[in-house]
């Protein structure tokens, strides 16, 4: 069994996790609104994996014979300014993650927890990963625009992931 801070920590992350993956959907209905179909599939599978993340951290909590609280997910709100701007909001939104991440490894530092610094050591890697990707994807808007042809390029290579 894990701590009750531990326990409540990890229940908070379950939350924040599912709330990424809203995140993500809201996002992806969004672009595909207006057609930039790859993008919003690439956004999708996106959102099924951070869902994925929360049913993990979930079942550690079972395993370590500990309990699951579920709260509400709010709802997610970002105001769509461009396809940039979606990803910068992504980008600052998995920062975010990250640093719950990190203060979950923390806290089990301090308890001397080693099963779940061992087991949240994944999760660090996987945002230092997610925050990559979205980065550079940040990085070439940039550096390309969001003229029609860059958003087509992009649209076509982001599509391309299964």
């Amino acid at each position: 069994m894990v701590s009750e801070k531990i326990n409540e920590v990890i229940n908070e992350q379950i939350n924040k996790e599912f709330y990424s993956g809203y995140l993500y959907l809201s996002m992806s209905a969004n672009l595909n609104e207006l057609g930039l179909f790859g993008i919003a599939s690439w956004l999708k599978i996106q959102a099924k994996e951070e869902v994925e993340h929360g049913l993990k951290l979930l079942d550690y909590l079972l395993e370590r014979n500990s309990y699951v609280t579920l709260k509400q997910i709010r709802t997610p709100e970002f105001e769509f300014k461009g396809v940039k701007s979606v990803f910068e909001t992504l980008y600052e939104h998995e920062k975010c993650i990250t640093n719950s991440v990190m203060n979950i490894a923390k806290l089990a530092e301090e308890e001397c927890d080693r099963k779940t610094l061992n087991f949240i050591e994944w999760f660090i890697g996987e945002q230092v990963e997610e925050e990559r990707q979205v980065k550079n994807i940040i990085k070439r808007l940039e550096l390309f625009g969001e003229e029609k042809a860059t958003l087509y390029l992009i649209d076509k290579e982001l599509g391309q992931r299964e």
